[in-house]
């Protein structure tokens, strides 16, 4: 059995020689969940992460006639009696497949904590690390044998940045980060010469003598290399996978079939407005039809404390409009918007009044997110806020609320008696959307 100097030894050389790495590892001693027999048919989610804490008075919730209006003009959808901002036409059209919840109120205003929340369903607690909304999917999918016949894509990728983590489920449902939509993923090709199987078998006999035996005679592999070994098979299943062309932007799923140039240039993925987000809308949509569980991709930008209608009209609405609007579009045309549920949120919302810089501030007390897909009904507004956006006055949602809706458009039961199977660290059960969920019934 390996010593502790062994062991930090070859923790040590053992990460610098690896043949791959996924960016931004972080080995974090965390046991695995404890799984019962579960069975669904379970949808992917995507998730249109907003970077800053977008506004929503400027986009899905704007009050015309109003100090807090802004500069944006508000114009009609495909739902009846939805009306969003001029400056998202291809998205408005997509309103019969789209609906708004106004009243999402949260209680997280700071940047770091407010995208843990948002990510993770529940506020930073420094006692029990949460497991994101994708790293739950990727268990639930885990625990689906036919979903994971062919399972040689992560279950959740992030592109562009990670915001969620595995927290106690362990480093095996952690995100896999795509940094540049397009190119492949870091590291996912083996150096020249090397055989990768034999170096595979090698790895897992070094990887098993640090096992330790306990006081009952029962083996356990040692926490740190637990996580990397799990981290090192993911990214492992990717440097042999016969699907690493999925990443390329260039082919559909098939790898053989041309992407269609003009579809293409709709996203916002090629032409004279390429853009990463637009890139990452693409490969999302890819992703997903291969069947990966959870895709997150993100537009940064939105934390506009000054001049934020030039900004938004010119730079971040043209962006988002291309390729969130070609997204659902895309995918309801194959008919995959039935088994993706799609959500637009961010940090928290942005002040209903305009500040001294022509900005907006931090505000999560009234605010906005855009779901669709999957289970749930498009062309509804949810909820409302006042006549200037500040407070709001019917049918406030929480974030449980909203994650509780979430798996439920994904067919996922979010309530106790079915979900007794996720585990905290402790051994305790983990009610994903609290132990009394309430999803908006109006939207699934």
């Amino acid at each position: 059995m390996f010593g502790a100097t062994d062991r930090r030894h070859f923790l040590k050389h053992a990460t610098a020689g690896a043949a791959v790495a996924v960016p931004g590892l972080s080995f974090m001693a965390n046991l695995r969940a404890a799984a019962t027999d579960l069975k669904k048919k379970q949808k992917s989610l995507i998730i249109l992460w907003m970077s800053g804490g977008p506004t929503t008075i400027d986009l899905w919730d704007m009050k015309p006639g109003s100090p807090n209006g802004g500069d944006h003009k508000p114009k009609p959808t495909a739902a009846s009696g939805v009306q969003i901002t001029e400056h998202l036409p291809k998205v408005a059209a997509q309103f019969k497949n789209l609906s708004i919840i106004r009243s999402l109120s949260t209680s997280e205003g700071d940047h770091m904590r407010g995208t843990y929340l948002m990510n993770h369903g529940r506020s930073p607690n420094p006692l029990l690390p949460f497991p994101s909304i994708g790293a739950l999917l990727a268990y639930y999918q885990a625990l689906d044998v036919e979903a994971m016949k062919n399972a040689d894509l992560p279950a959740f990728i992030s592109v562009g940045g990670t915001r969620g983590d595995a927290g106690f489920l362990g480093m095996k449902y952690a995100p896999f980060t795509v940094q540049n939509a397009g190119q492949p993923p870091e590291n996912v090709s083996p150096p020249g010469g090397v055989d990768m199987i034999r170096r595979a078998a090698l790895f897992n006999r070094l990887e098993g003598g640090l096992i330790q035996t306990d006081a009952t005679g029962k083996k356990a592999m040692l926490d740190a290399a637990q996580a990397h070994k799990e981290v090192y098979e993911k990214a492992m299943n990717m440097v042999v996978s016969t699907r690493k062309e999925i990443f390329n932007l260039k082919t559909e799923v098939d790898g053989k079939t041309p992407i269609d140039p003009k579809l293409s240039d709709e996203y916002g993925a090629t032409g004279t407005g390429n853009n990463g987000f637009g890139r990452a809308a693409l490969l999302a949509r890819k992703l997903v039809e291969a069947g990966t569980a959870c895709v997150q991709i993100e537009l940064g930008g939105w934390d506009m404390h000054q001049n934020i209608h030039t900004t938004l009209a010119t730079q971040r609405l043209p962006v988002l409009d291309k390729a969130m609007g070609t997204l659902v579009k895309d995918l309801d045309q194959r008919g995959k918007l039935k088994d993706t549920v799609i959500v637009w949120m961010g940090d928290f919302g942005r002040t209903p009044k305009i500040n001294a810089n022509a900005g907006r501030d931090h505000y999560p007390r009234a605010w906005s997110v855009v779901v669709g897909g999957g289970n749930i009904k498009g062309g509804v507004a949810y909820g409302a806020t006042d006549k200037d956006g500040t407070e709001v006055v019917e049918k406030k949602a929480g974030i449980l609320d909203l994650y509780a809706t979430l798996y439920k458009g994904l067919g996922i039961d979010p309530t106790p008696e079915t979900n007794a199977s996720v585990r905290d660290n402790l051994g305790r059960p983990y009610y994903i959307a609290g132990d009394k969920p309430e999803w908006i019934k109006e939207l699934v």
